[in-house]
């Protein structure tokens, strides 16, 4: 699965930049300066509070704590396909407010 955020409504501007970190390309999107996306090849990490961070990484074994993040944050593999699209707009969303 490739995650488009054009397809993610509810959400205000934001800018994006790629980059290349070990070695691999993700791209970074951010409102007001500060990242509430990372794109990955194949895993998109979002911010998220604690107690749903427990409740997915409980759930869902592709949901870990984020790299990018750390404690702030959740990395969902993609192709694990736990999480549906829907899930993951709505994630991305709460992600963007958080920022």
């Amino acid at each position: 699965m490739v995650f488009d955020i054009s397809k993610v409504s509810g959400i205000g501007e934001y800018t994006f930049k790629t980059e290349i970190h070990d070695e691999k390309e993700r791209t970074l999107y951010l409102k007001d300066e500060k990242v509430f996306l990372v794109v990955n090849k194949n895993t998109i990490e979002v911010r998220t509070d604690a107690e749903l961070k427990k409740l997915l990484v409980e759930k869902y074994e592709s949901v870990m704590e984020s790299r990018y993040f750390g404690k702030g944050g959740i990395e969902i593999v993609l192709a694990g396909k736990q999480l549906d699209e829907n899930e993951l707009q709505d994630l991305t969303r709460l992600s963007y407010n958080l920022s």
